[in-house]
């Protein structure tokens, strides 16, 4: 019986091409183990920046718009011009309502001077009228003394009562008058601090009117890239709406959703490996920032409640903030929202 060599020979080389598959799979797996054991990788990962929204603090109808889309802006450049007209109009009326106030003031200043006046020459009659009844009264004791010794007549006595008694009545006249004078000064000086009052307040409206003014004006906040406008020239706007946004200038990052199974070898400032879906060959280095305080389900428009229904256990996720590292041109072309791949380098030993 005849042996076939060429079966012999196919009879090995299956066992070597198993023995080699084995081998080979062997060391990916090695590899895949170890590399594991010092890297965490996920690719629900995404860029995000900080985006402006640019919203309008007063109503009107837009007169120019001084950008266009996609555009970059620098900050405190106007980009949209309301029609001011209206907002110039009550900067006037509160301004004329002003000089209205101060010119009030005025007046209320020259009264005080006026009735001051007043008061002082009451105040000057007050005091002759005194001095006159002390002479009066000094008098009439000493004519009641010669009168007893009968050194005067009756007519001289009672012409001295009679003085006396006028003097009385003049001094208590003059000091009414006084009294009066002085109540009007107070009167006089509470009409100057309600006039004062009114004038900060019409100097409020001004600054107020002044303000509201400016803001016809819609200035960019930042430095950036314009996106989403939703305005057009004559269009009427409210206060309040939010026109377009500003992707801000150096603000990108990385959002990475990590599995709270992966957490655990994760630390702040560990190196990052970053693979943008975009630019696959461009190197992008990274950085662990901070972490989110809560699981991306927490922050949902309709968090879990596992106290409800049947329970599934559902790994969960939490967002992970990552520091870019790429060069100038790449981050230029880098947007907010394109997938990435990342692999962080444990510090695990």
């Amino acid at each position: 019986m005849e042996h076939n060599p060429k079966k012999k020979k196919s009879n090995k080389i299956i066992p070597v091409i198993l023995g080699v598959i084995l081998i080979i799979g062997g060391i990916i797996a090695t590899r895949e183990y170890l590399y594991l054991q010092k890297h965490e990788d996920t690719d629900d990962a995404q860029i995000d920046a900080d985006i402006s929204p640019v919203v309008a603090r007063v109503g009107g109808y837009v007169d120019s718009i001084l950008f266009e889309e996609n555009e970059h802006v620098e900050a405190g450049q106007v980009l949209v011009k309301l029609d001011n007209r209206d907002y110039q109009i009550k900067l006037e009326q509160a301004l004329a309502a002003q000089r209205g106030a101060t010119a009030s003031i005025g007046v209320s200043q020259s009264q005080i001077g006026s009735t001051t006046a007043t008061s002082s020459t009451a105040k000057s009659n007050a005091e002759a009228a005194r001095v006159r009844l002390w002479r009066a009264n000094q008098d009439y004791t000493r004519y009641s003394n010669l009168i007893k010794e009968g050194a005067i007549t009756q007519q001289q006595f009672d012409s001295a009562k009679a003085e006396r008694d006028a003097a009385q009545a003049a001094y208590q006249a003059a000091l009414d008058q006084y009294k009066a004078a002085q109540g009007q000064v107070g009167t006089t000086r509470s009409q100057l601090q309600v006039t004062n009052t009114g004038v900060d307040q019409r100097q409020a409206d001004v600054d107020f009117a002044k303000l509201q003014l400016s803001y016809t004006s819609i200035v960019a906040p930042a430095s950036g890239n314009v996106s989403k406008k939703s305005i057009q020239k004559g269009q009427l706007i409210q206060a309040g709406q939010t026109l377009f946004s500003i992707v801000n200038d150096n603000s990108l990052y990385i959002t990475a959703n990590f599995k709270e199974t992966q957490l655990e070898k994760l630390r702040a400032g560990e190196k990052v490996d970053v693979e943008v879906d975009a630019f696959p060959e461009e190197k992008v280095d990274g950085e662990v920032y901070n972490f989110s305080p809560a699981t991306g389900a927490k922050f949902s428009l309709l968090p879990p409640d596992n106290a409800t229904g049947n329970f599934v256990k559902v790994v969960q996720r939490v967002p992970v903030k990552i520091k870019i590292k790429a060069s100038k041109e790449l981050m230029q072309r880098l947007r907010p929202g394109m997938s990435v791949k990342v692999s962080v380098l444990t510090n695990d030993k």
